[in-house]
């Protein structure tokens, strides 16, 4: 081994210096300041400010359900024992003071000197256009997520002036996310964006199109404005949509008031691909360019394989996400551009094989729930208060934060709270007034009575309060997982049919129907309720009959598609997935839409909600393969919290070879699969390589164990290249 030497005093100085300038860079490291606030306020009143600025043909259009504000005057705390005094310098969002061991210091100090020795900081902060907030920075005393917050700190003086013993205050750890710098301002965040130019312009009409090559997102810059009059801006996901201008969703009227020739860029952004633009008489335009906006996340996944057309529907469903990943996970960039749970939640299964972004789940998971009290369900919809459980279900088990569940954990009391108060008189979930019961976009799909999809769903919820429960060690545990237990065999009772060998759609006034679709038995599949025989019966009775009606929204056939995964039909599934979203592609679509029936012609694809151009052409449900194929055909997925434990079990499906990388908190777990080679590496945890083989399989370091005939496990350890050879034993 070589050790460095240095050869005159020069070097030796440089090298103390570089040593202890790495000391100092870690110990700032290790004391690291960020804004900090109440936990879910900055999301709320984030999710308040995207929210409202959709437009329809240029009149506001705001959501149609609750809207909550952060709380306007907050309590911060800690305490720091000291071994040196130190001064600490401190920003706040809003009118603020602050006390030093229970005193009040004068006026709004933006340094105080806090001596050596133990002691408590407090700062309280008044906003109400924008989140209160405090970054607070000094050698020790930073201000991080573990600062304690409230809203009401309950303190009260008696007669004699002695403060109270006892305030009942319930604290809570501060939120933050990634404004680290005092001018990086949690009021002043925005997105990113980039200079983009349009790929072809062609004179139409009065005016000229713009095509900007693909499906995007952003402001529209003007150049060479001049007149006195208006520029009509008509913004079109697709050709025709653009060019017509008494039905687009989306348009500017920009008023244009220059002698000279001006740049102007709008204030709002907006998705198209095409824009038609039309100036008035007496007013010209020279050209236009766009700022593309975006969320910076780096794409962690991978996917590749010997299917040319299935590594550009993966491409596709990654941009589709890219887009709808904005400040939380939106359903569609053009419509509606809100946060829906049903939407978000397959966005953050997506996520998991994707970015791995933690941070955008737990923001839009804070937003969709809002504050207290539950009024309603989420979105208004009952299967979207249940999507929001399961979210949370896969979010620890995929990322392993239980510093998250003990933040969310009351919020999922009171939502649960709300629907055990909302039974039938049968112990069922049941549309009541207020409530939306959606299911899918589907034509003749009843939603009356209390249908057995939704009951499936509230029994998965409260399976997830019994975990999330058990995890921080709440004695409403056991409540939970008997409800969930009573629940399980009543849907069965009352929804089962032996003969149909399936669960029936609806039971109205406790009498089941004899109606069969696709919805609860394909979620019973991969929420593993069923035996191996009832799987068996659903795959051929449902799922492979074509009698019962199909499903046409990629929203539903993500699950549609997951279950024939989890029975071990990847053959049919690729199929499948080249001839839906590849049916898309082939119509030219460069994101994934809300909806697609092959059926229809023309324009007519773009026809939705009863406008000729209502539906949306990119739409975070149509990214789906992105999950199927890192779950699924790379085989990759937790079996212990965060992948301290993991399961790989690669499925070709009709492949020859595929590769790829699957994102965990801790790294990568890597995968080549072909019909005799596979190769494995795992940056952390440790996990099992299940193959299905005509021999044993062998390789270096390996060992096989033989657990049913023409099955083989091999453990995978971390930091481990593994190749295996195996001859592919057809699933």
């Amino acid at each position: 081994m070589s050790v460095y030497r240095p050869k005159n005093r020069i070097q030796l100085l440089g090298w103390l210096v570089l040593i202890l300038s790495l000391i100092h860079a870690t110990s700032f490291a290790q004391n690291k300041a960020t804004w900090i606030w109440y936990p879910g306020d900055f999301e709320i009143w984030l999710s308040n400010q995207m929210q409202n600025r959709r437009t329809e043909r240029a009149t506001f259009f705001p959501p149609f359900w609750r809207m909550d504000n952060p709380y306007v005057l907050v309590d911060f705390h800690k305490v720091f024992d000291l071994k040196e005094p130190e001064d600490v310098n401190i920003y706040t969002e809003g009118q603020y003071n602050v006390k030093l061991d229970g005193k009040m210091l004068e006026g709004y100090p933006k340094t105080i000197h806090v001596p050596a020795g133990k002691h408590k900081i407090n700062l309280k902060v008044y906003a109400q256009d924008r989140v209160p907030a405090i970054y607070v920075q000094g050698k020790i005393i930073v201000s991080d997520s573990t600062w304690l917050v409230t809203n009401e700190d309950k303190e009260w003086i008696d007669e004699t002036g002695k403060a109270s013993d006892q305030s009942g205050t319930t604290w809570l750890q501060a939120g933050s996310w990634n404004f680290e710098s005092p001018v990086q301002r949690p009021s002043q965040f925005r997105l990113a964006t980039t200079p983009r130019q349009a790929v072809s312009r062609a004179v139409k009409g009065k005016g000229f199109l713009v095509d900007f090559g693909k499906e995007t997102f952003g402001f529209i810059k003007l150049h060479g404005l001049e007149g006195e009059g208006i520029v009509s801006l008509y913004y079109g996901e697709s050709e025709e949509e653009a060019l017509s201008t008494e039905s687009c969703e989306t348009l500017d009227r920009v008023q244009v008031n220059s002698k000279q020739s001006i740049d102007s860029t709008l204030n709002l952004s907006k998705a198209f691909r095409y824009v038609y633009v039309e100036p008035s008489a007496q007013t010209k335009i020279d050209s236009i360019s766009m700022l593309y906006e975006y969320l910076p996340l780096e794409t962690k996944g991978s996917f590749r394989s010997s299917d040319e057309e299935l590594n550009r529907i993966w491409d596709v469903g990654k941009y589709t996400m890219e887009l709808t990943t904005r400040e939380f996970f939106i359903d569609g960039i053009k419509r509606d551009r809100w946060i829906w749970s049903g939407d978000a939640y397959q966005s953050y299964l997506m996520n998991y094989y994707l970015f791995f972004d933690s941070p955008s789940v737990k923001r839009t998971t804070l937003a969709l729930r809002g504050k207290e009290p539950v009024s309603s369900h989420i979105n208004t919809i009952m299967d979207y208060t249940f999507y929001w459980f399961l979210g949370i279900y896969d979010y620890y088990l995929y990322t392993g934060d239980k510093t998250f569940i003990q933040l969310v954990y009351p919020r999922m009391q009171s939502l649960m709270g709300f629907c055990l108060s909302r039974r039938n008189k049968e112990g069922f979930m049941e549309g009541m007034a207020g409530d939306w019961v959606f299911i899918d976009w589907a034509e003749n799909l009843s939603k009356k009575g209390a249908l057995s999809f939704e009951q499936l769903l509230f029994c998965r919820s409260l399976e997830t309060m019994a975990l999330c429960a058990d995890l921080l060690g709440n004695e409403d545990a056991s409540k939970y997982r008997d409800e969930a237990k009573r629940l399980k065999s009543k849907i069965f009772s009352q929804y089962w049919d032996a003969d149909k060998n399936a669960f029936v759609h609806s039971s109205i006034d406790g009498k089941a129907s004899d109606h069969v679709t696709r919805y609860t038995n394909m979620f019973a599949i991969f929420f593993d309720y069923l035996t191996e025989e009832q799987k068996e019966g659903v795959k051929t009775n449902v799922l492979l009959n074509q009698s019962v009606p199909k499903i046409t929204t990629p929203y539903m056939r993500f699950y549609e598609l997951e279950a024939l995964c989890a029975m071990g039909e990847q053959t049919y599934v690729l199929q499948e997935m080249k001839n839906y979203w590849g049916g898309m592609l082939r119509l030219g679509a460069t994101s994934f839409w809300e909806e697609y029936n092959p059926d229809k012609q023309g324009a007519e694809h773009y026809a939705m909600y009863g406008r000729p151009f209502g539906k949306s052409l990119c739409h975070a449900w149509g990214a789906s393969p992105i999950y199927l194929l890192g779950k699924y055909y790379l085989g990759v997925k937790p079996t212990a919290p965060g992948y301290a434990s993991f399961l790989i079990e690669p499925n070709l499906g009709g492949l020859d070879w595929m590769e790829g990388k699957v994102p965990t908190p801790s790294g990568h777990i890597e995968l080549y699969c072909s019909k005799k080679e596979i190769k494995v590496k795992a940056d952390a945890g440790n996990g099992i390589l299940r193959v299905r083989s005509k021999v044993m399989p062998y390789g270096k370091g390996i060992k096989a164990v033989e657990k049913s005939k023409g099955l083989y496990e091999i453990e995978i350890l971390s930091n481990t290249d593994y190749i295996i050879n195996y001859q592919m034993l057809s699933h």
